[in-house]
C-alpha cells in the first residue's frame, strides 16, 4: 500500500476507522501491520500528549512559556490523525469525577470512529500520593512509605489507587518516585523514599506491583539522577561521579525493571556532567533496554524535550532536540508535541532526522496499547454515573500507612498523654488547625486547589486540632500563634498564655507544601538553610519559656535541624505528610492507642551546612580530627523509638559465604516491654577492605516485626551477596572476597548485636541475573 492510498480525507471517517482496525485484526502483528499502514503525521500523533484543560495555573516548570491554552478547536485539529496520550484528564482542574468520565469516553469515542485507523489514546495522571482528583483519596506522602519500611502496605496502597484510576479510564500513573535522598534542602525530598537505595527500590517496586495489578501502568521517576543536583537546587547542574550513579541512584530503578516489570519510565530533567539525560542514549537505550531489557515506552518529563533547546541548550531549535530525544529513546513528548510534531516532522522530510526513529517509538507505544486492551476497545459502554474515589477500604490503608509512618523522634515519658497529668491540652502552630498541612506537593490539594480556593476539598480530612480534641478526654484550647512562613509573631501572646494555663502544650509545626516557590516545600521550594521556616522555632521557645511540657508535632515533606528541640522538648513527633488520615494516626500516638512504629527513611540534620549528607559516606565522610565540623546528623537514619522496648540478641552468620551466592543472618527480637508494639529489624554490613571506599554502615536487608508483650522472634535474612556489590576501579560491578562487619539495631548507627562473615572465592562479575532482594523468614523464638 502507498503513501498516497492512506492518506486520510473528510469522508466517511467511521467507516474507514472500522475498516482499518479490522485489517489489522489478524494472527500477525498487529501493532506492526497498523505502524506499516500509517502516515508521517499519524506517526507523530502516537508519541505525542495533548493537554485537554492545563487550568491556567502553573503545575510544571515554565508551563506558562511552554504550553498554550486548549481549546475544543485545538483538541480536533491535535487528534485529526489520531493521538499517543489524554495528559491529565482529571487533575488539573476540580472537575466532578463522573462527569468527566463520560466526557473522555465520548473524546475516545471520537478517536475510535473518527479517524482512519481508530486508536484510541493512552490517559495519565499523576498519583503519587493517590489518583491526583477532586475527591479521590489521598495518602501519605512517598516519605512516609518509606518511614514505614512496610513494602506489603505500599503495595496494597498502590493496588487501591489503580482500582480508582481504571474505573475513570485512566491506563498510566505518573509515580512512583524512586530519586535517591542526596540533600534535605532540595524541595522534592517529600516526592521521595528515602536516602537508601534499597529501601527505595523494596517499597517502590512494592507500590509499582501493586498499580499495575490493578491494571495501570506504572511510571518510574526520574531516571536518572535528579535528586543529586547541586545545592539542592531543582533543575539544576548534577555532577555525580559514574560510580554514585551506578552504585547508589541507579538500583531502585533496576529493581523496579527486573523485579518489578514496569511498564514505563521517565527520563530526569537532570544533565549529569554536562550531557541532558533526555539526549543520553547510554542512559535510555544501552542500560535501560540493551542491559535491563526494559520493554515498555520512555515518556518526557512535562516539556523535558524541549528544554533540550530552551535550557541546556544542547539543540539548535525543536527539531533538533526532537531528533535528539528520539535517538537517545525518549519514545513520547508529554505533556504536548511541543518538538515531536511540527518541528520534528520538518527535520524528517529534509532528511536531518531519521524516520525509523519515530518508527521504533510508535511501535512501542502500539505495543502498549495492545497490552491494556486499547486496540480492540470500542468506548461504546456507558461510563460510570456514580463514582466514590474515597471508599472505607482506602481510608483504612491511608490510616495503616499513616500510623506505621509516625516517627516518635523523643520522649522524657510525658508520651502517651494521661488523663491524670494532661486534663487541659493547648494545641498550637500554624500546622494544629490547617487540612493540608496533611498533604504533599502532589496531592490534589495542594496542587490544584491552593489555585481554587472556594472549591471543598471533597474528602473528610479532619486537622490535628479536631483529632486531638476526638482523641483526649481532656479541655483542649487552640491558638494559631504564627504562619508557616513569615514574620508576623503577633499571636505569640495568646499561644503563650494558651500554653502556661495547659498541663502538656502541643506545637503543630512544618511546612506547606506547594510548587515552585509557593510552598515552603515541593517542587521547585528548595531551602538554603533548614531551620523550621518562617518564626516557628522562636513560637516553639517562647512556649518552652513557660515552663509547660512541649510536644513538638511536625507536619513536613522534609526533614529539618531540630537538634535543639530534641535537647529541649519533652517530645518530639515526626509525621511526613501523612494523609487525609494523618492527624487521627498523631492524635492516636499522643494519646497511646497507636504505639508508633516509624522510622526515619532519611538522616535527621544537625545543620544545612553539613549537607549534602548520607548514611551511606565512607570513612572520610564522617568525624575527623583533622576538621572543625562535624557532619553526623542530630539523628541517625533507621532511628524510632516506642512505647514499649526491643532487644535484638544473638547474631549468628555462617563463617563463610561465596562471593556469587548468599549469606544467612539469624537474630532473635524480643518485646522487653508492657505492651505490645512493632519493631523494625534492621540489618547492616560494612565491607571491611575494599578496592574501593565503602560506605561505613550499609543497610542489607529489614523486616517489621509485630511482637506481643513478652514475645520473642527469631529473624533469618538470606542476603544475597549482590546486596555487598559495587562499582570497582574499572567501573564493573563486582562482589569481592573479604570479611564483612554485620550487625542489627535500633539504627545505622545502633550496633547491639554483632557477628562477622567471609566472603570466599573469586572476585564475581555481577549480571542482571544475579539476586537483588533479600528474603526473610520471621518463626517464633
Amino acid at each position: 500500500m502507498t503513501e498516497a492510498q492512506v492518506r486520510p480525507t473528510t469522508q466517511n471517517a467511521p467507516e474507514r476507522a472500522g475498516a482499518a482496525r479490522g485489517a489489522a485484526r489478524g494472527d500477525g502483528d498487529r501493532p506492526g501491520d497498523l505502524l506499516a499502514a500509517m502516515t508521517l503525521e499519524e506517526k507523530l500523533a502516537q508519541i505525542v500528549g495533548f493537554w485537554v484543560d492545563e487550568g491556567g495555573e502553573v503545575v510544571a516548570p515554565l508551563q506558562g512559556e511552554m504550553a498554550d491554552d486548549a481549546t475544543p478547536e485545538k483538541l480536533e485539529e491535535a487528534t485529526r490523525h489520531g493521538l499517543g496520550h489524554f495528559t491529565r484528564v482529571y487533575g488539573t482542574r476540580p472537575v466532578d469525577p463522573a462527569e468527566r468520565a463520560a466526557w473522555l469516553r465520548d473524546a475516545q469515542r471520537r478517536l475510535v470512529t473518527g479517524t482512519r485507523l481508530g486508536i484510541p489514546a493512552i490517559v495519565h495522571e499523576e498519583c503519587l500520593t493517590g489518583l491526583a482528583a477532586w475527591q479521590a483519596a489521598t495518602f501519605p506522602t512517598p516519605l512516609a512509605w518509606g518511614a514505614s519500611f512496610d513494602p506489603d502496605l505500599v503495595e496494597e496502597m498502590g493496588a487501591a489507587i489503580g482500582t480508582s484510576m481504571r474505573e475513570l479510564g485512566i491506563h498510566q500513573g505518573l509515580a512512583p518516585v524512586l530519586d535517591v535522598i542526596r540533600d534535605p534542602r532540595w524541595g522534592r525530598v517529600d516526592e521521595c523514599i528515602a536516602e537508601d537505595p534499597y529501601v527505595v527500590g523494596t517499597v517502590g517496586t512494592a507500590y509499582v506491583r501493586g498499580l499495575q495489578g490493578a491494571g495501570v501502568i506504572a511510571t518510574l521517576k526520574h531516571f536518572v539522577g535528579y535528586s543529586a543536583s547541586r545545592a539542592g537546587r531543582n533543575l539544576a547542574p548534577v555532577h555525580a561521579g559514574p560510580r554514585e550513579v551506578a552504585d547508589v541512584l541507579l538500583p531502585p530503578f533496576e529493581m523496579a525493571v527486573l523485579d518489578g516489570g514496569v511498564g514505563s519510565v521517565m527520563h530526569s530533567y537532570a544533565e549529569i556532567d554536562g550531557v541532558p539525560v533526555a539526549a543520553d542514549p547510554r542512559l535510555l537505550t544501552d542500560l535501560l533496554r540493551e542491559r535491563w531489557g526494559f520493554d515498555g515506552t520512555v515518556v518526557a518529563d512535562y516539556f523535558g524535550v524541549a528544554f533540550l533547546h530552551a535550557l541546556h541548550g544542547v539543540a539548535t531549535d525543536l527539531g533538533d532536540a526532537a531528533g535528539q530525544a528520539l535517538a537517545a529513546g525518549v519514545d513520547v513528548e508529554l505533556p504536548t508535541g511541543n518538538a515531536y510534531l511540527a518541528p520534528l516532522a520538518e527535520k524528517i522530510r529534509a532528511g536531518e532526522v531519521d524516520e525509523a526513529l519515530v518508527d521504533r517509538a510508535v511501535l512501542r507505544v502500539l505495543r502498549q496499547k495492545e497490552a491494556l486492551g486499547l486496540l480492540d476497545e470500542t468506548f461504546e459502554a456507558a461510563p460510570p454515573v456514580v463514582v466514590d474515589l474515597d471508599p472505607a477500604g482506602h481510608r483504612e490503608i491511608a490510616a495503616r500507612l499513616a500510623e506505621e509512618s509516625v516517627v516518635l523522634l523523643s520522649n522524657d515519658g510525658v508520651l502517651p498523654l494521661r488523663p491524670a497529668t494532661a486534663r487541659r491540652v493547648a494545641v498550637i502552630g500554624p500546622n494544629a488547625d490547617r487540612a493540608p498541612a496533611l498533604f504533599g506537593c502532589y496531592s490534589f490539594t495542594n496542587h490544584v486547589l491552593a489555585h481554587h480556593p472556594d472549591v471543598p476539598m471533597g474528602i473528610d480530612v479532619p486537622t490535628v486540632l479536631e483529632a486531638v480534641r476526638g482523641e483526649l478526654g481532656a479541655e483542649v484550647t487552640h491558638a494559631r500563634g504564627c504562619a508557616v512562613d513569615d514574620d508576623d509573631r503577633s499571636g505569640f501572646d495568646a499561644a503563650v498564655a494558651d500554653a502556661r494555663a495547659a498541663d502538656v502544650a502541643v506545637l503543630v509545626m512544618g511546612d506547606h507544601a506547594g510548587l515552585f516557590g509557593r510552598g515552603t516545600v515541593g517542587e521547585g521550594c528548595d531551602r538554603d538553610d533548614l531551620e523550621l521556616p518562617g518564626v516557628q522555632r522562636e513560637l516553639v521557645e517562647a512556649v518552652l519559656a513557660t515552663g509547660t511540657p512541649v510536644v513538638l508535632v511536625l507536619l513536613t515533606g522534609r526533614p529539618y535541624a531540630v537538634g535543639w528541640a530534641l535537647e529541649s522538648c519533652a517530645a518530639v513527633v515526626q509525621a511526613f505528610f501523612p494523609g487525609e488520615e494523618g492527624a487521627r494516626a498523631v492524635a492516636g500516638v499522643l494519646s497511646g492507642r497507636v504505639n508508633p512504629s516509624g522510622r526515619l527513611p532519611v538522616s535527621l540534620p544537625r545543620s544545612a551546612g553539613s549537607q549534602p549528607y548520607s548514611y551511606l559516606h565512607p570513612p572520610l565522610g564522617g568525624a575527623s580530627p583533622v576538621t572543625s565540623l562535624d557532619p553526623a546528623p542530630a539523628l541517625p537514619f533507621g532511628h524510632g523509638l516506642s512505647y514499649t522496648s526491643f532487644t535484638r540478641t544473638g547474631l549468628t552468620a555462617e563463617a563463610t559465604a561465596p562471593t556469587d551466592g548468599a549469606l544467612t543472618a539469624t537474630v532473635v527480637v524480643t518485646n522487653t516491654g508492657d505492651r505490645a508494639g512493632e519493631d523494625v529489624v534492621q540489618l547492616y554490613g560494612h565491607d571491611v577492605v575494599a578496592s574501593v571506599t565503602r560506605p561505613t554502615a550499609q543497610l542489607l536487608g529489614y523486616r517489621r516485626v509485630a511482637l506481643a508483650a513478652g514475645e520473642s522472634a527469631t529473624v533469618r535474612f538470606t542476603v544475597p551477596t549482590t546486596r555487598l556489590a559495587f562499582s570497582d576501579r574499572d567501573l564493573r560491578r563486582v562482589v569481592e572476597p573479604g570479611e564483612v562487619e554485620l550487625w542489627v539495631g535500633g539504627s545505622c548507627d545502633h550496633r547491639e548485636a554483632v557477628a562477622r562473615v567471609e566472603l570466599t572465592g573469586p572476585v564475581h562479575p555481577v549480571t542482571v541475573a544475579d539476586a537483588r532482594w533479600v528474603t526473610t523468614e520471621v518463626v517464633p523464638a
